[in-house]
Protein backbone atom coordinates (compact mmCIF):
# COMPACT_ATOMS: atom_id res chain seq x y z
CA UNK A 1 0.00 0.00 0.00
CA UNK A 2 1.31 3.56 -0.70
CA UNK A 3 0.45 6.01 1.88
CA UNK A 4 0.69 9.76 1.80
CA UNK A 5 1.67 11.46 4.93
CA UNK A 6 0.46 14.96 5.16
CA UNK A 7 2.01 17.47 8.11
CA UNK A 8 0.44 21.04 7.04
CA UNK A 9 1.43 24.15 8.86
CA UNK A 10 0.45 27.49 8.91
CA UNK A 11 2.30 28.52 6.17
CA UNK A 12 4.12 25.19 4.93
CA UNK A 13 2.89 21.74 3.79
CA UNK A 14 5.50 18.80 4.30
CA UNK A 15 4.95 15.64 2.87
CA UNK A 16 6.12 11.70 2.34
CA UNK A 17 4.69 9.17 -0.03
CA UNK A 18 5.84 5.63 1.64
CA UNK A 19 5.08 2.43 0.37
CA UNK A 20 4.20 0.76 3.55
CA UNK A 21 5.51 -3.02 2.35
CA UNK A 22 9.03 -1.75 2.10
CA UNK A 23 8.61 0.84 4.26
CA UNK A 24 10.67 2.83 1.64
CA UNK A 25 10.46 6.77 1.07
CA UNK A 26 9.17 7.15 -2.33
CA UNK A 27 9.44 11.03 -2.39
CA UNK A 28 8.97 13.50 0.27
CA UNK A 29 9.41 17.19 -0.05
CA UNK A 30 8.39 20.67 1.49
CA UNK A 31 5.60 23.31 0.27
CA UNK A 32 6.81 27.15 2.27
CA UNK A 33 5.78 30.22 2.04
CA UNK A 34 2.05 28.88 1.10
CA UNK A 35 -0.26 31.91 0.96
CA UNK A 36 2.92 34.34 0.29
CA UNK A 37 4.66 33.50 -2.95
CA UNK A 38 5.54 29.48 -2.92
CA UNK A 39 8.07 27.42 -2.65
CA UNK A 40 8.02 23.51 -3.65
CA UNK A 41 11.14 21.51 -2.85
CA UNK A 42 10.36 17.87 -4.25
CA UNK A 43 13.21 15.00 -3.43
CA UNK A 44 11.75 11.66 -5.76
CA UNK A 45 13.49 8.59 -4.68
CA UNK A 46 16.71 7.76 -7.44
CA UNK A 47 16.07 11.36 -9.38
CA UNK A 48 17.37 14.54 -9.19
CA UNK A 49 15.36 17.07 -6.70
CA UNK A 50 12.74 19.77 -7.83
CA UNK A 51 12.95 23.05 -6.58
CA UNK A 52 10.64 25.34 -8.23
CA UNK A 53 8.46 28.32 -7.38
CA UNK A 54 4.82 27.48 -7.32
CA UNK A 55 2.03 29.87 -6.93
CA UNK A 56 0.08 28.65 -3.90
CA UNK A 57 -2.32 31.17 -2.66
CA UNK A 58 -3.82 28.64 -0.48
CA UNK A 59 -3.36 25.00 0.63
CA UNK A 60 -5.39 23.38 -1.46
CA UNK A 61 -2.97 24.76 -4.35
CA UNK A 62 -0.59 23.57 -2.63
CA UNK A 63 -2.19 20.43 -2.23
CA UNK A 64 -2.56 19.79 -6.05
CA UNK A 65 0.88 20.83 -6.76
CA UNK A 66 2.19 18.09 -4.44
CA UNK A 67 -0.13 15.41 -5.96
CA UNK A 68 0.99 16.87 -9.88
CA UNK A 69 4.61 16.28 -8.99
CA UNK A 70 4.04 12.81 -7.46
CA UNK A 71 2.67 12.07 -10.62
CA UNK A 72 5.16 14.03 -13.17
CA UNK A 73 5.91 11.96 -15.95
CA UNK A 74 9.80 13.23 -15.19
CA UNK A 75 9.60 13.96 -11.46
CA UNK A 76 6.97 11.36 -10.23
CA UNK A 77 6.77 8.30 -8.93
CA UNK A 78 3.88 6.53 -9.77
CA UNK A 79 1.58 6.50 -12.80
CA UNK A 80 -1.21 7.90 -11.59
CA UNK A 81 -3.03 9.30 -8.14
CA UNK A 82 -5.10 6.00 -7.98
CA UNK A 83 -1.82 4.50 -6.55
CA UNK A 84 -2.50 6.31 -3.55
CA UNK A 85 -4.02 4.32 -1.18
CA UNK A 86 -4.24 6.05 2.05
CA UNK A 87 -3.40 9.78 3.46
CA UNK A 88 -2.39 9.87 7.21
CA UNK A 89 -2.36 13.23 8.08
CA UNK A 90 -0.35 14.66 11.39
CA UNK A 91 -2.83 16.42 13.81
CA UNK A 92 -1.50 18.22 16.82
CA UNK A 93 -3.82 18.41 19.22
CA UNK A 94 -6.97 15.91 19.94
CA UNK A 95 -7.92 17.12 23.32
CA UNK A 96 -8.93 13.84 25.33
CA UNK A 97 -10.84 12.90 23.42
CA UNK A 98 -8.78 11.04 20.66
CA UNK A 99 -6.54 9.00 22.64
CA UNK A 100 -5.57 6.96 19.50
CA UNK A 101 -5.06 7.49 15.65
CA UNK A 102 -8.83 7.38 14.09
CA UNK A 103 -10.09 7.73 10.38
CA UNK A 104 -11.32 10.60 9.14
CA UNK A 105 -14.97 10.89 9.04
CA UNK A 106 -17.39 14.63 8.90
CA UNK A 107 -17.89 13.51 12.75
CA UNK A 108 -13.67 13.30 13.49
CA UNK A 109 -13.44 16.43 11.75
CA UNK A 110 -15.87 18.22 13.61
CA UNK A 111 -14.67 17.12 16.81
CA UNK A 112 -10.35 18.06 15.99
CA UNK A 113 -12.12 21.73 14.92
CA UNK A 114 -13.56 21.76 18.62
CA UNK A 115 -10.03 21.26 19.85
CA UNK A 116 -8.83 24.53 18.05
CA UNK A 117 -8.79 26.59 20.51
CA UNK A 118 -6.28 24.47 22.34
CA UNK A 119 -3.85 24.73 19.47
CA UNK A 120 -4.74 27.66 17.52
CA UNK A 121 -1.25 27.87 15.37
CA UNK A 122 -1.49 24.13 14.40
CA UNK A 123 -4.84 22.46 14.45
CA UNK A 124 -6.77 25.37 11.94
CA UNK A 125 -3.98 24.58 9.53
CA UNK A 126 -3.83 20.51 9.99
CA UNK A 127 -7.62 20.94 8.84
CA UNK A 128 -7.25 23.05 6.08
CA UNK A 129 -4.75 20.29 5.04
CA UNK A 130 -7.18 17.49 5.24
CA UNK A 131 -10.33 19.38 3.83
CA UNK A 132 -8.16 20.14 0.73
CA UNK A 133 -7.07 15.98 0.65
CA UNK A 134 -10.64 15.32 1.02
CA UNK A 135 -11.47 17.66 -2.24
CA UNK A 136 -8.76 16.88 -4.53
CA UNK A 137 -8.02 12.56 -3.72
CA UNK A 138 -12.45 11.91 -3.06
CA UNK A 139 -13.30 8.10 -1.50
CA UNK A 140 -8.82 8.06 -0.80
CA UNK A 141 -9.30 6.98 3.25
CA UNK A 142 -8.03 9.18 5.50
CA UNK A 143 -6.69 8.82 8.89
CA UNK A 144 -5.61 11.26 11.81
CA UNK A 145 -2.43 10.66 13.84
CA UNK A 146 -2.59 13.23 16.79
CA UNK A 147 0.24 14.44 18.68
CA UNK A 148 -1.41 14.08 22.06
CA UNK A 149 -2.86 10.69 22.07
CA UNK A 150 0.39 8.90 22.93
CA UNK A 151 0.05 10.62 25.81
CA UNK A 152 -3.70 10.35 27.17
CA UNK A 153 -2.93 7.49 29.57
CA UNK A 154 -0.81 9.57 31.95
CA UNK A 155 -2.43 9.59 34.99
CA UNK A 156 -3.77 12.04 36.73
CA UNK A 157 -1.64 13.11 39.27
CA UNK A 158 0.59 13.57 36.23
CA UNK A 159 -1.58 15.69 34.02
CA UNK A 160 -3.83 17.85 36.26
CA UNK A 161 -2.03 21.37 37.30
CA UNK A 162 -2.48 22.84 40.94
CA UNK A 163 -6.04 25.01 39.87
CA UNK A 164 -9.22 25.31 40.51
CA UNK A 165 -10.48 21.55 39.66
CA UNK A 166 -13.14 23.41 37.70
CA UNK A 167 -10.82 25.00 35.53
CA UNK A 168 -10.08 21.10 33.96
CA UNK A 169 -13.58 20.24 34.56
CA UNK A 170 -15.12 23.25 32.44
CA UNK A 171 -12.04 24.17 30.08
CA UNK A 172 -10.28 21.05 29.72
CA UNK A 173 -7.08 22.75 31.25
CA UNK A 174 -4.82 19.99 32.28
CA UNK A 175 -1.23 18.69 30.53
CA UNK A 176 -1.00 17.56 27.30
CA UNK A 177 1.53 16.63 26.02
CA UNK A 178 3.49 16.71 22.12
CA UNK A 179 5.70 15.17 19.83
CA UNK A 180 3.66 11.60 20.62
CA UNK A 181 4.11 10.63 17.29
CA UNK A 182 8.14 10.88 18.18
CA UNK A 183 8.11 9.21 21.53
CA UNK A 184 5.87 6.56 20.65
CA UNK A 185 7.93 5.33 17.59
CA UNK A 186 11.38 5.81 19.75
CA UNK A 187 10.68 3.65 22.68
CA UNK A 188 9.08 0.92 21.02
CA UNK A 189 12.33 1.06 18.45
CA UNK A 190 14.58 1.31 21.03
CA UNK A 191 13.35 -2.30 22.14
CA UNK A 192 13.42 -3.92 19.44
CA UNK A 193 16.71 -2.67 18.27
CA UNK A 194 18.09 -3.91 22.25
CA UNK A 195 15.70 -7.36 21.23
CA UNK A 196 13.03 -6.84 24.16
CA UNK A 197 9.32 -6.38 24.94
CA UNK A 198 8.60 -2.75 25.36
CA UNK A 199 6.20 -3.60 28.07
CA UNK A 200 9.05 -5.13 29.98
CA UNK A 201 10.85 -1.72 29.58
CA UNK A 202 11.14 1.99 31.88
CA UNK A 203 12.27 3.91 29.23
CA UNK A 204 12.98 7.73 28.83
CA UNK A 205 13.09 9.40 25.44
CA UNK A 206 14.64 12.44 25.39
CA UNK A 207 13.28 14.55 21.76
CA UNK A 208 15.78 17.16 21.90
CA UNK A 209 15.31 19.69 19.26
CA UNK A 210 14.41 23.61 18.63
CA UNK A 211 11.06 21.83 20.39
CA UNK A 212 12.37 19.71 23.16
CA UNK A 213 10.45 17.23 24.77
CA UNK A 214 10.93 14.60 27.27
CA UNK A 215 8.72 11.54 28.36
CA UNK A 216 8.34 8.84 30.63
CA UNK A 217 7.41 5.80 29.05
CA UNK A 218 6.27 2.51 31.61
CA UNK A 219 5.65 -0.70 30.15
CA UNK A 220 5.43 1.27 26.45
CA UNK A 221 2.60 3.77 27.78
CA UNK A 222 3.28 7.41 28.41
CA UNK A 223 3.12 7.86 32.29
CA UNK A 224 4.15 11.44 32.34
CA UNK A 225 5.78 14.24 30.14
CA UNK A 226 7.13 17.71 29.90
CA UNK A 227 5.36 19.54 27.84
CA UNK A 228 1.96 20.32 29.41
CA UNK A 229 -1.16 22.13 28.32
CA UNK A 230 1.00 23.66 25.58
CA UNK A 231 4.52 23.21 24.20
CA UNK A 232 5.50 26.61 26.24
CA UNK A 233 6.20 24.39 28.89
CA UNK A 234 9.09 21.87 30.45
CA UNK A 235 12.36 22.35 28.80
CA UNK A 236 14.45 25.37 27.84
CA UNK A 237 14.35 25.28 23.65
CA UNK A 238 15.68 27.16 20.63
CA UNK A 239 12.94 30.30 21.32
CA UNK A 240 10.75 28.84 24.14
CA UNK A 241 11.32 29.54 27.94
CA UNK A 242 9.97 26.43 29.03
CA UNK A 243 9.10 26.40 32.71
CA UNK A 244 9.04 30.10 34.47
CA UNK A 245 7.22 31.21 37.14
CA UNK A 246 3.97 32.47 36.32
CA UNK A 247 4.34 35.60 38.01
CA UNK A 248 7.27 36.47 36.06
CA UNK A 249 4.53 37.42 33.03
CA UNK A 250 2.99 39.98 35.22
CA UNK A 251 6.11 41.73 36.22
CA UNK A 252 7.43 41.57 32.50
CA UNK A 253 3.95 43.08 31.35
CA UNK A 254 4.71 46.17 33.63
CA UNK A 255 8.05 46.49 32.99
CA UNK A 256 8.19 46.30 28.90
CA UNK A 257 4.26 47.97 28.72
CA UNK A 258 3.19 44.32 27.30
CA UNK A 259 -0.40 42.52 27.45
CA UNK A 260 -0.83 39.08 27.88
CA UNK A 261 -0.26 38.22 24.42
CA UNK A 262 3.04 40.01 24.25
CA UNK A 263 4.16 38.68 27.09
CA UNK A 264 3.64 34.88 25.61
CA UNK A 265 5.21 36.57 22.31
CA UNK A 266 8.30 36.49 24.01
CA UNK A 267 8.38 33.55 26.00
CA UNK A 268 7.44 31.59 23.02
CA UNK A 269 9.81 33.21 20.37
CA UNK A 270 12.51 35.40 22.10
CA UNK A 271 13.46 33.22 24.85
CA UNK A 272 15.16 30.00 25.48
CA UNK A 273 18.75 29.42 23.76
CA UNK A 274 18.16 32.39 21.71
CA UNK A 275 17.03 34.59 24.87
CA UNK A 276 20.06 33.68 26.93
CA UNK A 277 23.00 33.57 24.46
CA UNK A 278 21.70 36.25 22.30
CA UNK A 279 22.97 34.49 19.59
CA UNK A 280 20.80 32.00 17.70
CA UNK A 281 18.60 29.22 18.58
CA UNK A 282 20.39 26.83 16.60
CA UNK A 283 23.18 24.64 18.66
CA UNK A 284 25.67 24.61 15.99
CA UNK A 285 25.87 28.73 16.56
CA UNK A 286 25.79 28.29 20.51
CA UNK A 287 28.65 25.48 20.37
CA UNK A 288 30.37 27.99 17.70
CA UNK A 289 29.92 30.63 19.80
CA UNK A 290 31.03 29.10 22.90
CA UNK A 291 34.57 27.83 21.64
CA UNK A 292 35.33 31.09 20.81
CA UNK A 293 34.89 32.37 24.07
CA UNK A 294 30.83 33.31 24.27
CA UNK A 295 29.85 32.96 27.69
CA UNK A 296 26.30 33.21 27.21
CA UNK A 297 26.20 31.21 24.67
CA UNK A 298 28.39 28.62 26.91
CA UNK A 299 25.85 29.59 29.51
CA UNK A 300 22.70 28.63 27.36
CA UNK A 301 24.21 25.15 26.71
CA UNK A 302 24.60 24.20 30.14
CA UNK A 303 21.16 25.47 31.29
CA UNK A 304 20.03 23.25 28.20
CA UNK A 305 21.75 20.09 29.50
CA UNK A 306 21.00 20.98 32.74
CA UNK A 307 17.31 20.99 32.59
CA UNK A 308 17.63 17.91 30.10
CA UNK A 309 19.15 16.01 33.01
CA UNK A 310 16.83 17.30 35.93
CA UNK A 311 13.82 16.24 33.84
CA UNK A 312 15.36 12.78 33.24
CA UNK A 313 15.60 12.60 36.76
CA UNK A 314 12.75 13.20 37.80
CA UNK A 315 10.86 10.78 35.26
CA UNK A 316 13.70 7.83 36.95
CA UNK A 317 11.68 8.89 40.52
CA UNK A 318 8.51 8.92 38.91
CA UNK A 319 8.75 5.14 37.03
CA UNK A 320 10.78 3.94 39.83
CA UNK A 321 13.72 3.29 38.00
CA UNK A 322 15.01 3.17 34.39
CA UNK A 323 16.11 0.65 32.12
CA UNK A 324 16.78 2.46 28.73
CA UNK A 325 17.24 6.29 28.10
CA UNK A 326 16.83 7.35 24.39
CA UNK A 327 18.00 10.50 22.55
CA UNK A 328 16.40 11.38 19.50
CA UNK A 329 15.69 14.47 16.86
CA UNK A 330 18.18 17.06 15.56
CA UNK A 331 20.51 17.90 18.33
CA UNK A 332 19.12 14.63 20.09
CA UNK A 333 20.91 12.34 17.07
CA UNK A 334 23.47 14.63 16.27
CA UNK A 335 24.96 16.63 19.28
CA UNK A 336 27.74 14.03 20.51
CA UNK A 337 28.48 16.60 23.21
CA UNK A 338 25.97 17.53 24.27
CA UNK A 339 24.79 14.11 25.01
CA UNK A 340 27.79 13.32 26.86
CA UNK A 341 26.77 16.91 28.91
CA UNK A 342 23.62 15.57 29.67
CA UNK A 343 24.69 12.26 31.02
CA UNK A 344 27.44 13.43 33.24
CA UNK A 345 25.00 14.50 35.66
CA UNK A 346 23.26 11.22 35.83
CA UNK A 347 26.01 9.43 36.93
CA UNK A 348 24.31 8.29 40.39
CA UNK A 349 22.01 5.93 37.81
CA UNK A 350 25.36 3.50 37.38
CA UNK A 351 25.58 5.35 33.26
CA UNK A 352 28.82 5.36 32.01
CA UNK A 353 29.47 6.51 28.23
CA UNK A 354 31.37 5.03 25.84
CA UNK A 355 32.82 8.13 24.09
CA UNK A 356 33.88 6.58 21.06
CA UNK A 357 30.13 5.20 20.26
CA UNK A 358 28.93 8.11 21.56
CA UNK A 359 30.45 9.80 18.05
CA UNK A 360 27.68 8.93 16.14
CA UNK A 361 25.15 11.28 14.03
CA UNK A 362 21.75 9.81 12.64
CA UNK A 363 22.51 6.62 13.27
CA UNK A 364 21.05 4.05 15.61
CA UNK A 365 23.43 2.56 18.34
CA UNK A 366 23.81 2.07 21.90
CA UNK A 367 26.32 4.50 23.44
CA UNK A 368 26.48 3.35 27.01
CA UNK A 369 29.28 1.01 28.09
CA UNK A 370 28.89 -2.68 28.97
CA UNK A 371 28.88 -2.27 32.40
CA UNK A 372 26.21 0.76 32.32
CA UNK A 373 23.55 0.03 34.79
CA UNK A 374 21.06 1.91 32.56
CA UNK A 375 21.37 1.45 28.38
CA UNK A 376 21.83 5.10 26.79
CA UNK A 377 20.53 4.87 22.72
CA UNK A 378 20.59 7.17 19.72
CA UNK A 379 17.49 6.63 18.23
CA UNK A 380 16.84 8.64 14.93
CA UNK A 381 12.83 9.53 15.00
CA UNK A 382 10.54 8.86 12.04
CA UNK A 383 7.17 10.51 12.48
CA UNK A 384 6.39 10.13 9.03
CA UNK A 385 6.48 6.10 8.82
CA UNK A 386 4.69 6.03 12.17
CA UNK A 387 1.85 8.10 11.10
CA UNK A 388 2.26 5.38 7.51
CA UNK A 389 2.04 2.68 9.84
CA UNK A 390 -0.94 3.77 11.80
CA UNK A 391 -2.55 4.94 8.99
CA UNK A 392 -2.14 0.96 7.51
CA UNK A 393 -3.17 -0.74 10.72
CA UNK A 394 -6.89 1.61 10.75
CA UNK A 395 -7.53 1.02 6.63
CA UNK A 396 -6.28 -1.84 5.63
Amino acid sequence: MKVLVMNCGSSSLKYQLIDSESEAVLAKGLCERIGIDGRLTHKPAGKETVAIEVDMPNHKEAVSSVLSHLTDPVCGVIGALSEIEAVGHRVVHGGEKFARSVVLTEEVTTEIEKCNELAPLHNPANLIGINACAELMPGVPMVAVFDTAFHQTMPKKAYLYGLPYEYYENYKVRRYGFHGTSHSYVSKRAAQILGKDAASLKTIVCHLGNGSSICAVDGGESVDTSMGFTPLEGLVMGTRSGDVDPAVLEYIAGKENLDVSGVLNVLNKKSGVQGISGVSSDFRDLDAASKDGNERAAAALDIFAYRVAKYVGSYAAAMNGVDVIAFTAGIGENDANMREKICGYLGYLGITVDSEANAVRGQEKVISTADSKVTVMVVPTNEELAIARETVALVK
